[in-house]
């Protein structure tokens, strides 16, 4: 019973978190600092950086799997908790990037545009829907609850994955678009 207890512990704090960060986010992609009279330049270097970071993401919840599946909880602690980590820097500095920067438009014509903007709302919308997915999966993990823990473990990892790695391909499809 005390496990569940945790979990409801947590359930405001993953509720307020899953809206503020999506909310937090579709807010500050829109302020430009240089709008508020701030004279910083552009992070134009920041992109490859979180795209490299979505990338070690992808490899790590990967390694965390094959940790699992081969009994090294540990192992698989340490890792996941090292996504979680890459996914909140890739987050500070995405924003900081859009704070800083003009948006790219993309350039491609034809296919290659649909497919791009296709990948890129999925993308999105699952970067959002993943939130609650990661933080109620991480604390059944804190509280014991491993069955309950596996169960959305096997949801909650595709849908991470594919976002980590849809990060990447959006990165390489729109980077020969940036203006450096």
């Amino acid at each position: 019973m005390e496990n569940n207890s945790l979990e409801k512990k947590f359930n405001k704090f993953i509720i307020a978190v899953s809206i503020i960060i999506p909310v937090a986010v579709a807010i500050l992609f829109g302020v430009k600092l240089k709008d508020f009279g701030y004279n910083v330049e552009p992070l134009s270097f920041l992109p490859p950086i979180y795209a490299t970071t979505n990338g070690i993401t992808a490899v790590l919840l990967i390694a965390a799997v094959i940790a699992i599946k081969n009994g090294k909880r540990k192992l698989h602690e340490r890792l996941m908790t090292g996504a979680i980590a890459l996914s909140v820097a890739f987050l500070v500095m995405y924003v900081a990037y859009h704070m800083t920067s003009d948006s790219t438009k993309f350039g491609g014509e034809g296919a290659i545009k649909y497919i791009y903007f296709f990948i890129l709302f999925t993308h999105i919308v699952l970067s959002v829907a993943i939130i609650p997915m990661v933080l109620i999966t991480y604390v059944r993990a804190l509280a014991g609850n491993f069955d309950r823990h596996k169960k959305i473990a096997k949801i909650t990892f595709p849908i991470w994955l594919y976002v980590a790695v849809t990060g990447v391909v959006v990165y390489l499809m729109i980077s020969p678009y940036y203006v450096y």
